[in-house]
């Protein structure tokens, strides 16, 4: 009993203050209430919720496919490469500045960092890293960039929880469900143009809660509190596309929602309690976003569709619109021999809305004349030329961009999301090639090998932590079933 709680008569007698009898009363009849109010929250929770709820708490222990499995593995794999090369950059930087100052538990590892602190704020720090560039993966349906706030997310909960790799898998699956659908329920590449909202953070911020969820073991009915909690802290405005640092980009794709799921899953597993469907009601989620949305989507075909499988991994570390200009180029540069010089001009058509994304950016990564211009010289784009900055004022790399012409192409936007690219090369001897790319290499359509994504984490890993480090570590991620507490990759991950 609290000390204010009770008073000392004139005899010396304790005797209880009426707040306290109040406060006592109150408790009582709250806890004689609770059989009540989880009778109630079932009757009154919606279709939507009662199947969405459900399934999210049946995911840990549910199986998934051996190809859904695989897929996972992959962008996992891919996903920790990313945080691995960002730390070196200006986001990763500034993260990790932020994390160093910042005290907190030391219950979740901050990735190529000696640092251990809260898994919140591992996970914010670790989405960060993520997105400090263009190498994470994108969903196109959904206009997303999932893994960079659903993996750190899944990760952080998972250390908290010290749960094994086969539930690390099943929880980033079902991140990947829950997140891409919402922002598809609200419209997708619409939700971001016509409502100013950055489908990125929304989608991150479900998608992230699910997995970190998933990785807390939460009843049902701590799903939809999840959900509700989810719904309160889903932010984020298209203003980010003025960013030319990338550093509030990586905080609205990665950081900021990896951080509001994990949040919305310890308080909820800490005993916090919600509206039981935030989806129906007064003054729901859909009412605030998306009033025209049928909810329903964001149950459509779970369990049948696994969004991880419809997840693009990229094979040159730019931004999206640039990846099919790019295997264009690698097709025509292995068709014909040629020098800059030879070339007259080279033209690059993409969709309206994907030209406007890259047209002479500040960023060389963003940037689609210089990413070609560097392509042209060096007959390759890696890592390194992607993030070589100062070059994109080298007199080589200028001259060569002076022959670079974007053109916006309405037809090639009716095929959207399937980011179509023709790129063709007029020669100063009057001859021309050109090439069409429908599938980009890394979407479904035109996947990735297994091989394939594993030079790429390679690439992007062992400058970091080494060659050795590297290998191993992608041998554990490609066989996370194996891993009985994900705090086993921990040595792996960090560095001195």
């Amino acid at each position: 009993m609290p000390k204010d709680s009770r008073q000392r008569t004139n005899d010396g007698a304790l005797s209880f203050t009426r707040r306290a009898w109040l406060q006592r009363a109150g408790s009582v009849a709250a806890i004689s209430a609770l059989p009540f109010r989880s009778a109630l929250a079932a009757q009154s929770a919606s279709d939507v919720m009662i199947k969405l709820s459900s399934y999210m708490n049946a995911a840990a222990g549910r199986s998934i496919p051996d190809e859904v499995s695989e897929k996972a593995k992959q962008h996992i794999l891919d996903t920790f490469a990313a945080m691995i090369s960002g730390a070196g950059l200006p986001p990763g930087r500034a993260a990790m500045r932020f994390v160093e100052s910042y005290a907190g538990g030391k219950t979740a590892t901050i990735v190529a960092s000696p640092v251990l602190c809260g898994a919140i704020e591992a996970a914010l720090v670790n989405g960060m890293l993520a997105h400090s560039d263009e190498t994470d993966d994108s969903h196109a349906f959904s206009r997303t960039h999932p893994g960079c706030a659903i993996v750190p997310a899944a990760f952080a909960a998972a250390e908290q929880f010290a749960v094994d790799g086969t539930r690390l898998v099943r929880a980033v699956t079902l991140g990947y469900d829950v997140g891409c659908r919402l922002t598809m329920t609200l419209g997708g590449v619409d939700f971001q143009n016509k409502e100013h909202k950055s489908t990125y953070s929304f989608a991150g911020t479900f998608g992230a809660a699910a997995a970190a969820g998933c990785a807390a073991n939460l009843t049902v009915q701590q799903m939809r509190w999840l959900l509700d909690y989810s719904s309160q802290q889903a932010s984020g405005i298209a203003a980010w596309q003025r960013d030319t640092e990338h550093i509030e980009k990586a905080f609205v794709y990665g950081g900021m929602p990896a951080r509001n799921g994990v949040t919305a899953a310890l308080v909820v597993n800490s005993g916090w309690t919600g509206l039981d469907d935030i989806l129906s009601g007064s003054d729901n989620f859909f009412e605030a976003y998306g009033p025209k949305a049928d909810p329903a989507g964001l149950v459509e075909s779970l369990g049948e569709r696994y969004e991880i499988a419809r997840t693009n991994i990229k094979k040159w570390t730019v931004g999206s619109p640039i990846q099919g200009a790019l295997d264009a180029m690698e097709v025509l540069l292995k068709r014909r021999t040629f020098a800059v010089a030879d070339v007259r001009e080279v033209t690059v058509r993409l969709a309206n809305t994907e030209a406007t994304i890259v047209n002479n950016r500040e960023m060389p990564d963003v940037n689609l004349q210089h990413m070609i211009a560097v392509m042209m010289i060096d007959k390759n784009v890696t890592f390194r030329s992607v993030h070589d900055k100062p070059r994109m004022n080298d007199t080589a790399v200028l001259a060569a961009r002076q022959k670079v012409k974007l053109i916006p192409d309405e037809q090639l936007e009716s095929k959207l999301p399937r980011r179509v690219a023709i790129v063709e090369i007029s020669f100063n001897d009057g001859t021309k090639i050109s090439e069409r790319i429908d599938a980009v290499r890394g979407t479904p359509e035109n996947p990735m090998s297994r091989d394939e994504i594993v030079a790429k984490s390679r690439d992007l890993i062992s400058p970091v932590l080494g060659s050795e480090t590297a290998a191993k570590l992608i041998e554990k991620f490609l066989a996370l079933e194996k891993v009985k507490d994900v705090r086993e990759l921990r040595p792996l991950l960090q560095r001195s």
